[in-house]
């Protein structure tokens, strides 16, 4: 089920434009397989804020899911300097890529992310907990993509202990769909 979450989370994002353009159902393809999970794996530590002194980016993180048509939620693009953690993926600390969604801009005002694409590899993206432990990541690479040409494997794939991807939209304004034609993605690792 995590798996279908997270592929289903994918080409959701994929649809983030703009970040505010409307988003479209997404099918799940055949053969997408599930993971199982066990009674005994221990509940997640949830994030509570993301810093990126860098860039000078501090937002409180609101947890997202699916929409009722099966896309990614994303945070209110009302409210563009809001950050969210994808809640279907694993948590910042935990092992594998955890998800963090924020807007370039919105409702004429720069975005939580509007900045994103500055950050270089070695660059400290510091996550506070609920349990208020607070993990950091060190930018491994930023790389801005086509939605089109999305990396799901990259993006979502198992890794061999906890990382963290940033992503928000970036590139040109396609006008006509109201959407970003790229994302600008963040790669990191535990320090």
């Amino acid at each position: 089920m995590v798996a279908v979450r997270v592929f289903v989370a994918l080409l959701g994002l994929l649809l983030l434009g703009g970040c505010a353009a409307q988003q479209a159902p997404v099918p799940v393809p055949p053969g997408v397989t599930t993971a199982e999970t066990t009674a005994e794996a221990a509940a997640p530590v949830e994030p509570e804020l993301v810093d990126i002194p860098r860039i000078g980016a501090r937002s409180t993180l609101v947890p997202l899911g699916l929409n009722a048509d099966d896309t990614i939620e994303v945070p209110p693009v009302t409210q563009p300097m809001q950050a969210g953690w994808y809640r279907h993926g694993p948590a910042p600390g935990e092992a594998g890529p955890a998800v963090i969604l924020g807007h370039v801009d919105g409702g004429g005002q720069k975005g939580i992310f509007h900045r994103l694409k500055e950050l270089a590899p070695g660059d400290e993206v510091a996550v506070s907990r609920k349990d208020g432990s607070v993990v950091r990541f060190a930018v491994s690479r930023v790389e801005q993509i086509d939605k089109d040409e999305f990396p799901t494997e990259a993006v979502y794939g198992d890794t061999a202990g906890p990382e963290l991807r940033l992503i928000t939209c970036g590139g040109s304004f396609d006008r006509a769909a109201h959407s970003y034609r790229d994302n600008i993605i963040v790669f990191a690792v535990l320090r």
